[in-house]
């Protein structure tokens, strides 16, 4: 049964679109240097986060900045890029995994830095590597039932620490080939930010409207990636193959034919995740956009760090689906018009 899981928006566009590289390129070349003594003991070949993963590079912050300091210069670009007053914003979402600790929000530092008003509402929307596409939602909801007339949501995120701990914990000699292959999605994280405005389409001509989409949980997977800003295991087999079968239920719920949209904004995870979801959807991978081979993983920021360096090549009227999937699982499809 579809139940709720398909919605549609009437009234909401995206304003603005942006992505904020960290500065730091990180080559898988240097990390499987870090890992030698681990390759070594345990007779593994290094290049696996290049020939299997397909990941070249991934970045991370300079020193004395950090993922909520690049979600702050998100936000701050989007809301001049959409020419909105910072006063205007009703709603702030921050949908970052990184944290630094558990309470306050990290939204209320972002909130600080962005100088928003008093009465915008500010919360973190945690949600896996879905969240920013959950935030579409929830804004263009708010924005639909006429609670709001803009909202922002931003997002950063920082691989520096779990990778460095990650690297020193598998050359210990006590790590084993399963450690190993538990961490290994762990390094093809990246660092990064995006963030995003919403506005009221009729104030709006020139927005992208956002059409609405389906949303699907397959909640029995949740112990198929765990992990916090230390450590994360992953089952990377069973993730990918229970993540595709929930895609395919999404991608054939409600009234949604996505099979002619002109461009697909998939979650980046790595090259064979991509060929295995176009191939399971059929979807033409000329329409898919990549960021992971040079930036990684950047978690929730991958959908809209990917449609920001796509935007150049956009046409108005193009199709675009933001195709989001998070551990857990969960996963939600949104469909905007350019």
């Amino acid at each position: 049964m579809d139940g709720n899981s398909t919605f549609r928006h009437s009234g909401t566009s995206v304003l603005s679109i942006v992505a904020i590289e960290a500065p730091v390129v990180v080559t898988s070349t240097e990390l499987d240097d870090q890992l030698a003594p681990a390759y070594e003991r345990l007779g593994a070949r290094p290049g696996l986060l290049e020939g299997l993963a397909g990941i070249h590079e991934r970045r991370w912050w300079s020193e004395g900045m950090n993922f909520a300091d690049g979600a702050a210069m998100a936000g701050a670009k989007a809301i001049a890029q959409a020419g909105v007053d910072p006063s205007q914003i009703g709603l702030m979402i921050n949908s970052s995994v990184s944290r630094a600790y558990l309470e306050p929000s990290t939204a209320v530092g972002i909130h600080h830095k962005l100088g928003l008003p008093p009465s915008a509402m500010n919360f973190d929307l945690a949600n896996a590597c879905l969240g920013f596409v959950n935030g579409i939602h929830i804004a263009a909801t708010m924005i639909d039932a006429g609670h709001i007339d803009y909202a922002l949501i931003v997002n950063g995120e920082d691989a520096q620490k779990v990778q460095e701990n990650t690297i020193r914990r598998l050359c210990e000699p006590t790590a084993t080939t399963a450690d190993f292959f538990s961490e290994f999605a762990t390094l093809t994280l990246g660092s990064g930010a995006a963030a995003m405005v919403l506005g009221r389409s009729d104030q709006h001509s020139d927005g992208h409207r956002v059409i609405g989409g389906v949303s699907r949980a397959g909640t029995e997977h949740h112990g198929l990636c765990v992990g916090d800003m230390d450590q994360m295991h992953t089952d990377a087999s069973g993730l990918m193959d229970a993540g595709l079968d929930l895609a395919e239920a999404a991608w054939k719920t409600g009234d949604f034919d996505w099979s002619d949209a002109d461009r697909f904004i998939i979650h980046q995870v790595s090259r064979v995740h991509t060929s295995a979801l176009c191939e399971r959807l059929g979807i033409d991978q000329k329409k898919v956009p990549l960021s992971f081979p040079y930036f990684g993983n950047i978690g929730p920021a991958s959908v809209p760090f990917t449609l920001a360096h796509e935007v150049d090549n956009l046409m108005p009227g193009d199709r675009v689906l933001c195709m989001g999937i998070g551990s857990g699982l969960n996963t939600a499809f949104c469909e905007i018009v350019w």
